[in-house]
């Protein structure tokens, strides 16, 4: 036995389940409290259909609309959400603890490029050989970091080591 497909969307004309609704007409007038078949006529009446706008409210507030209008507005209004909306990414920067001057100001300018963006940077310091024997020289670097983004960025996870590598996080204001 096959089950009918679930409905997605607004519940309207029929498939409104409750005995009575509030019902707004087509030019946002409140007809007050009816029973759900004499409003389903009214819009009938009119050409339109009894549309769900507000379930959980006591009685559900319905409201004479067209369905399939309906549908297509409440669709576009999600895609230009979804377009809308801004995803957060993590960059990542990865140094060395005897970066040069030079170095670390091109990277620091990504840094701050990214930051502007909206997206929190990852700050990598990679130790090889005896250069693992003086994490100091790492942590003078990332304190460095810190203060050269203080004005445009907090420390989202503080320096920290994982194997051969010390670990930053920062994120925008």
């Amino acid at each position: 036995m096959m089950t009918p497909p679930v409905k997605s969307g607004p519940r309207y004309n029929h498939m409104i389940t409750s005995d009575k609704v509030r019902v707004i007409d087509e030019e946002g007038e409140n007809l007050g409290v009816m029973y759900t078949r004499e409003a389903i006529e009214q819009a009938a009446e009119v050409g339109l259909d009894l549309v769900e706008v507000s379930p959980n409210a006591d009685p559900p507030v319905c409201k004479f609309l067209d369905v399939g209008k309906f549908r297509y507005e409440a669709q576009k209004k999600a895609n230009l959400a979804r377009k809308t909306q801004k995803t957060q990414e993590i960059k990542e920067i990865k140094m060395r603890p005897n970066i040069d001057d030079h170095d670390y100001d091109t990277k620091m300018r990504s840094v701050h490029k990214f930051i502007g963006e909206g997206d929190k940077v990852k700050i990598t310091l990679r130790f090889r050989g005896r250069e693992l024997s003086h994490q100091q020289i790492g942590m003078d670097l990332l304190r460095r970091v810190q203060e050269d983004v203080a004005e445009i960025a907090k420390i989202e996870s503080y320096p920290r080591m994982e194997g051969r590598q010390m670990l930053m996080v920062i994120s925008p204001k």
